[in-house]
């Protein structure tokens, strides 16, 4: 994937939670760091949590050792001493957290002594303090629209999301038979799997449509555990074990494959929160029913097909029938408009385009 812009040498220094191809929900940064590799001089990362990783040779990663046990006080040392030696030796133009405020706040009073602008990215509903801290320490906060960020809008802009569409592409591949409902990304009550699991009930009785349902992925802590528990109970007393089956979380490569075999993704989560599998569904030419009006713009002249209120469990099961009733030349023609629109507004290279000219913005005290 090739920069679209030119770009002057730029030295990046970026903080990220967690480094790992391997890792169920983060593994997308890598793709980040190649695209990222491509239009500056280098990168050095400093993550809290390294496992395996393939990277360019102009990226480096330090990890601050949570992967390995390491107490916070022994983290917070190890983190001070990656960044003074990078300060030092390499003297990085910006400075760029993703998802990580804490190393805003942490790295803020070396990188402001030293005139290093700060860039943010936070995407998620959740408003802590140490957001708010990292918000008045940055000189800008990225995220993907104005609604995926919880707080002042002052120092924001919106670039969308960071969605490869070479990988989440369409294939020839032909939906799941009977039809699959696909709903990917961990178990917990905010994902609102429940919600669905009731809507499919209605859908069996009411609408006697053939399909079956796939929830792929895997419970978050302790409260996910419990949460799983009942979403599988559920399955027993409403006699959907025919129906509906339970799959562990896979890789990105993976993932884009199980897209590619639905009839139809379902995201719960309340506007908000933007969850990017809808996005990544789409890009694959399928569609996603969702709760969220974060995305409603992306959807464009599907939006009042594809969305549902939120925990409105006859609303998602009338969507569902809907979906399912539609013949192979609307749902071809409605997933090819899906997949352009994504690109229009969240295709990686571009998003990463918008970030770097923001970072030379900043570098030059723009």
């Amino acid at each position: 994937m090739q920069p679209t812009t030119e770009y002057p040498k730029l030295r990046l220094l970026l903080f990220n939670m967690v480094t790992d191809l391997d890792h169920p929900r983060q593994a997308f940064t890598h793709g980040w760091m190649h695209a990222l590799a491509e239009r500056v001089e280098w990168v050095h990362v400093i993550t809290m949590w390294k496992g395996r990783v393939s990277l360019p040779g102009n990226v480096t990663v330090f990890s601050v050792g949570r992967e390995r046990g390491y107490s916070e006080p022994r983290r917070a040392a190890r983190f001070y001493r990656h960044l003074a030696w990078v300060l030092r030796e390499q003297q990085p133009d910006v400075a760029f957290s993703h998802m990580i405020p804490v190393f805003t706040v942490m790295a803020a009073p070396l990188l402001c002594a030293l005139g290093i602008p700060i860039v943010t990215w936070y995407l998620h509903p959740s408003l802590t303090l140490k957001l708010k801290l990292a918000h008045h320490l940055s000189q800008r906060v990225v995220s993907a629209t104005y609604q995926s960020y919880p707080y002042k809008k002052d120092k924001l802009v919106p670039i969308g999301h960071g969605i490869d569409t070479c990988l989440f592409s369409p294939a020839d591949v032909s939906p799941d038979d009977p039809p699959m409902i696909l709903c990917a990304g961990r178990i917990s009550p905010v994902k609102d799997q429940l919600t669905l699991l009731q809507a499919v009930r209605v859908l069996k009785d009411r609408f006697r449509h053939p399909f079956h349902v796939v929830i792929l992925g895997a419970p978050a802590g302790t409260v996910g555990e419990m949460y799983a528990l009942r979403l599988r109970e559920f399955v027993q007393e409403a006699e959907l074990q025919n129906i509906v089956r339970f799959e562990s979380s896979v890789g990105q490569e993976q993932l884009a494959g199980w897209y590619r075999r639905c009839f139809v993704h379902v995201n719960l989560t309340p506007t908000g929160s933007g969850d990017k599998v809808a996005l990544e569904t789409m890009s694959c030419g399928r569609p996603s029913l969702m709760a969220s009006e974060v995305f409603k713009d992306t959807l464009g002249k599907y939006a009042s097909q594809l969305l549902f209120k939120h925990g409105d469990v006859e609303d998602l099961a009338t969507h569902l029938n809907w979906v399912l009733s539609m013949s192979p030349t609307e749902r071809s023609g409605m997933g090819e408009y899906l997949r352009e629109r994504v690109i229009e507004q969240h295709d990686l290279s571009r998003l990463m385009d918008r970030l770097v000219s923001l970072f030379v913005g900043l570098s030059r005290g723009d």
